[in-house]
């Protein structure tokens, strides 16, 4: 999360949508569907600015499998410097397309039900708590009981 957010909406990470309401939390997973690093942004936010906020939190890997959201020049000129294939798919207004392995794009969907199991717990679907910082917190607890312990 952001560092001195102050009071209002933008601390609590909630943000308005097409179905109201809604935080957006950026994930980055293993291949055996653990979370290791979370990040919250309010529902308007673009997928790539939570992307970049996670950037330094990345493992040391082969390769980063993400969605469409992700095809920017300057998040693919950061992964290369980490030495790390980007595999996403190229959006549809993009001049100049990149190749992807689209066999290896298949396991992303881990991101997606790693999301699912912690939307088991009905405090994370739903989002009880007004505070970022509460709900973070669950958040972890979360994928502590889920995955770590």
């Amino acid at each position: 999360m952001c560092s001195g957010w102050k009071k209002g909406a933008f601390a609590q990470a909630i943000g308005l949508t097409k179905g109201g309401q809604n935080t957006k939390v950026h994930a980055i997973s293993d291949a055996l569907c653990r979370p290791l690093a979370f990040y919250l942004t309010p529902g308007q936010t673009a997928d790539i600015k939570g992307a970049v906020m996670l950037a330094n939190h990345l493992p040391k890997a082969r390769y980063l499998l993400a969605d469409k959201a992700y095809d920017a020049n300057h998040y693919r000129a950061r992964l290369k410097k980490l030495r790390i294939q980007p595999v996403i798919p190229n959006k549809s207004n993009r001049r100049q397309p990149y190749s992807f392995d689209a066999k290896r794009y298949r396991n992303r969907n881990v991101i997606e039900r790693m999301f699912g199991r912690l939307k088991d717990f009905r405090r994370i679907a739903t989002r009880y708590d007004k505070n970022a910082s509460n709900f973070m917190a669950a958040l972890c607890i979360a994928a502590l009981i889920c995955y770590w312990i």
